[in-house]
């Protein structure tokens, strides 16, 4: 049997182009002699739906999409293709994340979703009702089980504690192929994951793994595809097929070759790498899906054209970089908006990279409009000193001037502040916070500093200059708002700061066990009662790119007003 994986974009709501794609796909795998082709979890609706699962008209559309898919799709191939459906057990939720198996105009077998997964970005209980029980579908002399996305996930650690195994009772029914197709989101080393936990499965059941995987960006969630085959092997379970990573793609899959090797996935996997990303290889990854994050919220939203402020620092060089390897120079534009208080080798170093990447570069200062705005407040501001009103001013005009570009022109304002900016508040509201989306809201400080030095390593490699200039990776961070002010005036410095956000915020430790670690008790404090009187700004930010385990937005839900207990 010939099986193949179509990793496909999902557009949320797109019903009718959804289905285009999914028609398309199977017709390209028939011309390939597949006897089966696999699409992901949720391929006709696009995942996660959300509360427009909460519409009749959502669930109308997704059983719409499905009958024309038996009336549409080729002849002469069986197609598996997520949807949402209605709960036909009669009890519990009124609807049904399922799988159905389609050929000929027929759905010869359904199996609906089991685990419903309610932590990080997931909330999937809130709208889906458990399948009652696990069936094995016999197709062409196999018996092939489907366990859908969090199916596979009951024995991570990061995964709740659930009562049913579906694994475990696929193929206690005899299951010989478990099909995995899931809308599994990317963030750093989750392919290792899939790997370890796809391999422990394979050696229990001595069965292959045939896991498919949404691709494509949809708010703050990236899908990374890489889909892959994985074949009992010795002395370890080895990937025979894999589909290329952020980018739709159809693999196939012969049931009755040899295995050929195609990546050996080794032993000692690591489930959960929570430090910092400073390894080459995961870092390329990272790009890639902030690249791909970029792309595909703009062209999903409606955009074509971006802009980004230049500061001459290296949050918003990565950013504008990210910008123009994701929609291409000519569709970028740099801005320049110095003040008094911004030194000549800052605007230096941002007209140069702006060149370096192919931009047009404009230059708006700020200091009329600074002056006028002194002048308004000089009755209410009369012998108070200089402070954080002034400073915090500069970066709300920057943001007015920004916005007033993005409504005039239609093109998407990208913020430029990293996740330790975020997490210590170190952001102004409706200044440097204004914009669309966070590119790199999810990467540390000292992640941005290494992402940037791989993005000119590679440059070097290819005997070409490096992009983003020198002097942005090696001069101390400043907002510049002040004379001769960096960020360690109000932050503690970027490599302690960083390892222990990932304690506290990652690893989820408490003060006493990251002060057990070795960190001073009084640093600790203060980092996790600034990070918990921020909140409230970061509920005022734009959708931050996920790509660590636990991204502000969606994965970290807090109150806002509470008493700060843990600091």
């Amino acid at each position: 049997m010939r099986i193949a994986l179509a990793q496909i974009d999902s557009i949320i709501g797109d019903f009718e182009g959804n289905t285009r794609k999914v028609v398309a796909f199977a017709r390209q795998a028939r011309e390939q002699r597949a006897d089966l082709v696999l699409f992901p979890e949720l391929a006709l609706c696009g995942y996660p739906p959300m509360d427009l699962l909460d519409q009749e008209s959502f669930t109308e559309g997704s059983i719409r999409a499905l009958r024309i898919l038996q009336r549409e799709l080729p002849e002469g191939i069986a197609v598996g293709v997520g949807y949402v459906s209605r709960n036909r057990s009669g009890k519990g939720k009124a609807l049904s994340n399922s799988y159905g198996i389609i050929q000929n105009g027929q759905i010869l077998f359904e199996q609906e979703k089991t685990l419903l997964p309610t932590y990080d970005v997931f909330d999937e209980a809130r709208y889906f009702e458990s399948a009652e029980e696990r069936r094995v579908f016999e197709f062409m002399g196999r018996r092939l089980g489907i366990a859908i996305c969090e199916d596979m996930w009951r024995e991570s650690t990061t995964a709740t504690h659930y009562e049913i195994d579906p694994i475990r009772e696929l193929l206690d029914r005899g299951a010989d192929i478990l099909l995995v197709p899931s809308a599994s989101p990317y963030y750093a080393y989750k392919l290792e994951q899939r790997f370890a936990l796809a391999e422990k499965i394979s050696r229990r059941g001595e069965v292959p793994i045939v896991y498919v995987n949404a691709v494509g960006a949809n708010d703050s969630i990236i899908f990374d595809g890489r889909s892959f085959v994985l074949e009992p092997a010795d002395p370890v379970p080895a990937c025979t097929v894999m589909a290329r990573g952020f980018t739709e793609d159809l693999v196939l899959w012969d049931t009755e070759k040899s295995p050929q090797v195609a990546k050996s996935n080794g032993t000692g996997r690591i489930l959960n790498r929570q430090g910092l990303v400073n390894a080459a290889e995961e870092l390329d990854t990272i790009e890639e899906a902030l690249v791909l994050g970029i792309r595909g919220y703009m062209q999903k939203c409606g955009f074509k054209r971006a802009h980004v402020g230049l500061s001459g620092g290296i949050d918003s060089a990565l950013v504008a970089y990210l910008a123009v390897r994701a929609i291409g120079a000519e569709q970028v534009l740099c801005f320049g908006l110095p003040s008094r208080f911004s030194s000549q080798g800052s605007k230096d170093d941002a007209r140069e990279l702006a060149a370096n990447l192919g931009c047009r570069y404009e230059m708006l200062p700020i200091e009329p409009a600074f002056e006028a705005y002194l002048k308004t407040l000089e009755p209410v501001f009369a012998g108070r000193p200089f402070d954080l009103a002034e400073e915090n001013l500069q970066a709300r005009i920057r943001g007015t001037l920004l916005m007033a570009y993005s409504n005039k022109f239609d093109s998407m304002l990208l913020t430029t502040g990293n996740k330790s900016e975020l997490a210590m508040g170190y952001c102004t509201l409706y200044g440097d916070m204004a914009g669309a989306l966070a590119p790199i809201g999810d990467l540390f400080k000292m992640e941005v500093f290494a992402l940037c030095r791989r993005i000119n390593q590679r440059e070097i490699e290819a005997e070409r200059k490096p992009i983003i200039p020198e002097a942005i990776l090696t001069k101390p961070p400043s907002a510049e708002l002040r004379p001769n002010q960096t960020d360690q005036d109000s932050l503690p410095p970027y490599e302690d700061l960083d390892q222990v956000l990932n304690l506290y915020l990652l690893n989820n430790l408490s003060k006493p066990e990251i002060v057990r670690q070795g960190w001073p008790e009084e640093l600790v404090s203060r980092i996790i009662t600034t990070v918990a009187r921020a909140e409230y700004k970061r509920r005022q930010a734009p959708p931050v790119l996920k790509v660590s385990q636990r991204a502000f937005g969606m994965g970290r839900r807090m109150p806002i007003a509470r008493s700060i207990y843990e600091g």
